[in-house]
């Protein structure tokens, strides 16, 4: 063989190591990240700024840590798989409003009244009780931007399926950085309910990107989930549980590395948001 077509080969074989060693370096990086996201899971943004806690990922005590939960994790198996079909149905025609507004609104609530929040979505129906009295704000903000239809034709963006169990919805953006425009105080956070460190499985509460700043961003938890009592629970599941399970069994996608979010595979859209008083309340009336 003549020493060109060995040189040859040689080049070529050099150039396929070098592929293969840019593949399993980006593979690594892929498979940190998502060990990272899962173990500092945290919630979430309003009023434009990402709540997601943020690592340095050149940071050797980092690397360690992230190297060692590699290690108890199998590479071929530790991202889920999309489902072979979507478990949802097509969203309704319709683009979000993205109306934006300079003040809270006005109150226009009863506190001492029971209202439900229906989310028809494109995976099922969901209600919510909601908590006026704890919550006054929070609740009244909801009524007023289901009513402006501020929620219709928006996809739920995040769906976190370790270290914490939640959907988040409520950005008409779907990339976790969207809101109406003001912000909300935080409420209801002695709620003996989440004091203790836990979320339980039914909680609807505000996602936020630090004290004072909900917006319209809110997560649903499907399983009891370890968060501090940093975010305002406002609601609890009454229907619809099994909408979330069916949600969180098709999984998440790797997570988007400009925002962080790890995506439902499930086609999650809330076709329609309405606010409504509690049955009980219109039979009172």
């Amino acid at each position: 063989m003549s020493t060109k077509e060995q040189r040859r080969k040689q080049l070529a074989r050099a150039k396929w190591e070098r592929q293969q060693q840019r593949r399993a370096a980006r593979a690594h990086r892929g498979r940190r990240m998502r060990v990272l996201l899962s173990a500092l899971a945290v919630l979430v943004i309003a009023g434009g700024a990402t709540a997601l806690v943020v690592v340095n990922q050149d940071d050797e005590g980092t690397d360690e840590a992230a190297a060692a939960a590699e290690s108890s994790t199998d590479p071929a198996t530790d991202a889920a798989e999309p489902p072979a079909e979507d478990p949802c149905a097509a969203p309704a025609e319709g683009e979000p409003s993205g109306d934006q507004w300079d003040e809270e609104p006005a109150m226009t609530i009863d506190e001492g009244a029971a209202y439900t929040m229906t989310l028809a979505t494109t995976c099922g129906d969901i209600s919510i009780a909601l908590d006026a009295e704890a919550a006054p704000h929070t609740v009244n903000s909801f009524a007023f931007l289901a009513g402006e239809g501020y929620f219709d034709h928006t996809r739920c963006h995040r769906l976190v399926t370790e270290g914490i169990y939640v959907l988040q919805c409520g950005d008409p953006t779907a990339t976790g950085q969207g809101g109406p425009g003001y912000t909300l105080p935080d409420e209801n956070l002695d709620d003996p309910d989440v004091a203790g460190g836990v979320y339980p499985a039914g909680t609807v509460a505000m996602a936020n990107a630090g004290a004072d700043t909900g917006g319209s961003q809110f997560f649903l938890v499907y399983e009891d989930s370890q968060l501090p009592a940093d975010y305002t629970p406002f609601g609890t599941v009454t229907e619809g549980m099994d909408v979330l399970a069916t949600i969180a069994e098709a999984g998440a996608a790797p997570a988007d590395p400009t925002t962080g979010n790890t995506a439902p595979y499930a086609t999650v859209v809330i076709d329609e948001a309405t606010v409504e008083p509690a049955e009980d309340e219109q039979a009172q009336d």
